[in-house]
């Protein structure tokens, strides 16, 4: 095997509980959607519920229907909206639709414990100050599991706007019935009891994506890629690497090659920028990203073909390869290829 992808459960398992005591004024769901931001939700779902966790949330019908079975018990959540015709099965296999319009909980008509979404700022889906504004009686008194909005920039120092949000989810909650209120996300949880609710929803801190920028991480490493040396060739002076040749060689250097490319979710960003461990040691990603296949300038170590290169880990952070890609961890996480062999370890 040429490349591994190691998933630490036992950290996701501690991720999630060291969130619930960050939030003691109720329960903690986990966000899988994405496959569990790339991880395998069919793994890591089934270990969460394991573990005590009893809200679920994806992003699609789809990913609810593959995950039902594996969390008995539990509620199971879909935060994209009610697809016309789509309702009956939501109630089949008891699947909790966000509801974030007037016409969705119209085609929805109380058929069973549903969660409102108010939008606060977001402006992608949810119920604005018009839409509020049409919620007749009957709409209002519906059956609502939570009532819910997305903070918009929680992983900010600055706190004005997701301090103006919350405001704002206040009074739109004043204009609906009572039900338990959901506002934090993963950078939410650490923004203060002004945050606190009856349910937060992290995704990416469960996956060890720090929440607090610029801060060190509070959350254990999730992750680790690594990838073994497929070749190992010396470069003289002037000569070139990888496609268009971006990459000159200074002077002699030796030059390894991996198996990971950007079909494998490896950004081609990164060509030039990236960098790999090995040994504990950063060494530099030289020349383009390509396809199947990229380089690192290992001159300074002991790297020969058949040692591994740490892509990612605990000497190379998902937020410091995030940063060097120039996105952040969430995408890094969520387009890791299917290529990988994933090795779940340390339920």
């Amino acid at each position: 095997m040429s490349v591994e992808l190691f998933i630490d459960l036992g950290a996701i398992g501690q991720n999630w509980r060291d969130l619930s005591a960050r939030h003691p004024g109720g329960p903690v769901a986990a966000v899988v959607k994405a496959d569990a931001y790339g991880l395998g939700a069919a793994r890591v779902a089934p270990y969460l519920h394991a573990q005590g966790c009893r809200h679920f949330f994806v992003a699609h019908l789809a990913e609810a229907l593959l995950l039902r079975e594996h969390l008995p018990d539990s509620m199971l959540a879909v935060l994209n909206g009610l697809w016309p015709g789509d309702a009956e099965t939501y109630v089949e296999h008891d699947i909790t639709p966000v509801l974030g319009s007037i016409a969705e909980i119209d085609s929805w008509a109380g058929r069973a414990p549903a969660i409102l979404h108010v939008d606060t700022g977001m402006n992608r889906l949810g119920l604005g100050r018009a839409e509020l504004a049409e919620m007749t009686p009957a709409r209002r008194h519906g059956s609502w599991r939570y009532i819910m909005t997305h903070l918009v920039s929680a992983e900010t120092p600055d706190q004005a706007v997701s301090l103006a949000q919350a405001a704002r989810f206040a009074a739109a909650c004043v204009q609906l019935p009572p039900a338990p209120r959901s506002l934090a996300n993963s950078s939410g949880i650490f923004l203060g009891p002004d945050f606190a609710s009856a349910l937060a929803r992290p995704g990416a801190a469960l996956w060890g994506v720090n929440p607090t920028p610029g801060r060190p991480n509070p959350l254990r490493p999730v992750v680790t890629l690594r990838a073994r040396i497929v070749q190992l060739r010396v470069v003289r002076v002037g000569e070139t690497v990888g496609y268009n040749g971006t990459w000159e060689a200074p002077d002699t250097r030796r030059i390894a090659t991996v198996s990971v490319g950007y079909a494998d979710g490896y950004p081609r960003a990164l060509s030039n920028h990236g960098a790999a461990s090995f040994d504990g040691r950063v060494v530099p990603l030289v020349g383009r990203v390509s396809m199947d296949l990229t380089t690192f300038d290992v001159t300074d170590t002991t790297a020969a073909a058949g040692h591994w290169l740490e892509l990612i880990g605990p000497h190379m952070p998902v937020d410091e390869v995030a940063r060097r890609a120039g996105t952040n961890g969430y995408e890094i996480l969520t387009q890791l290829g299917r290529r990988y062999s994933r090795i779940y370890n340390g339920a």
